[in-house]
């Protein structure tokens, strides 16, 4: 339910912030509707006049998080029009988001096995959003399937997460960023070695026809 007063919202508000340190904390399994209720300093029965019970609460949190997730890397590409800003300022404002947010990666993945349905929808929600964007670029990026282009950047993006926001707290993440546009802009494979690789196939003489002897 939709609260219709200030006061309502702001009840509601601090509901999902508690729901999300307990569950972050305690995980989804281990955290009842009284610790929810504990934490954001209202009686029990106050959460059933917004959610209909802790599942339907934990899905408001998830969708929370796709929507703010994506309309902050929205803010943060807004007037960018080459595509390697957009995915440095997309990268940045995620990481940034996740590291305000550290609960976001134990309540997301958890999803998997609370109802793998819930999962699933999460990142495709992202990855069709993704591509789309990807298609608009076509002119910009490389040729090739966009749903997989977008999982793949989206793969980036959550395992950089997992090590310089959820195990390194204090990494440079300007520094992180601009190391994996290098990946992004010229691929792992050292262009000097490349070139110098295909201009060896190029100038290798060909084995010359053997003839039959007379």
């Amino acid at each position: 339910m939709q609260p219709k007063t200030s006061r309502g919202k702001a009840t509601m508000n601090r509901i999902i912030k508690s729901a999300e340190k307990e569950f972050g904390k305690r995980g989804y399994y281990n955290t009842t509707i009284n610790d929810i209720a504990t934490a954001a300093k209202i009686a029990p029965g106050t959460i059933y006049i917004y959610f209909a019970d802790k599942y339907s609460l934990y899905v408001s949190l998830l969708n929370t998080y796709g929507h703010e997730i994506r309309q902050g890397i929205a803010e943060a590409t807004a007037g960018l029009t080459d595509r390697l800003q957009i995915e440095r300022a997309g990268l940045l404002s995620f990481l940034k988001q996740v590291k305000k947010r550290p609960h976001m990666y134990n309540i997301i993945w958890e999803s998997l096995y609370i109802n793998k349905e819930l999962f699933v929808e999460y990142y495709e929600t992202f990855a069709k959003r993704y591509a789309a964007q990807l298609e608009k670029a076509s002119d910009q990026i490389t040729e090739m399937d966009t749903t997989v282009l977008a999982y793949a950047l989206m793969g980036i993006s959550n395992f950089i997460g997992l090590k310089y926001v959820f195990f390194d707290k204090n990494a440079d993440l300007e520094y992180v960023v601009d190391e994996v546009m290098k990946f992004i802009r010229s691929g792992f494979l050292s262009q000097t070695k490349a070139n110098a690789e295909k201009s060896e196939q190029t100038e290798a003489p060909s084995e010359a026809p053997q003839g039959q002897c007379g």
